[in-house]
C-alpha cells in the first residue's frame, strides 16, 4: 500500500494553484489514495468545470464552441485531451461563464 497522504492539505494546494475551487478533488484524492475509482486529469475537470460554469447542456455547450458534441464526451471522459486553444478559450470560460453567449452570435 501506498504512503498516507493528507487529503485536506493536497486539496488545499492544488486548489490554491489552480485559483478556484476544484469539485470532486478531494473525492478524487481519496479513491486515488485507495486505488479505487478512476483517474481525472485535470483537462478533464476543465472541460467540465467550464461548460457547469455556463449553465449548458454538452450539446449546447459543445454547439457554442464549434466542437461535436462526441468530441467534448471524449474529453469530459478522459478518452482524449482537447487542444492548447480549446484549453485557453475553457480557462476563458471558467473565469468568465457569459463568454459562451457572445460565442453564440
Amino acid at each position: 500500500m501506498g504512503k498516507i497522504i493528507d487529503i485536506e492539505a493536497v486539496a488545499k494546494a492544488i486548489e490554491t494553484d489552480a485559483g478556484e475551487k476544484l469539485p470532486d478533488l478531494r473525492q478524487a484524492l481519496k479513491e486515488a489514495q485507495q486505488g479505487t475509482g478512476r483517474v481525472t486529469t485535470p483537462d478533464q475537470i476543465l472541460v467540465r468545470l467550464a461548460r457547469e460554469k455556463s449553465g449548458l447542456t454538452q450539446a449546447a455547450f459543445a454547439e457554442r464552441i464549434a466542437t461535436p458534441v462526441a468530441t467534448l464526451r471524449d474529453w469530459e471522459q478522459g478518452r482524449f485531451s482537447p487542444p492548447g486553444a480549446v484549453v485557453c478559450l475553457l480557462h476563458l470560460i471558467v473565469k468568465h461563464p457569459n463568454l459562451t453567449h457572445e460565442l453564440s452570435a
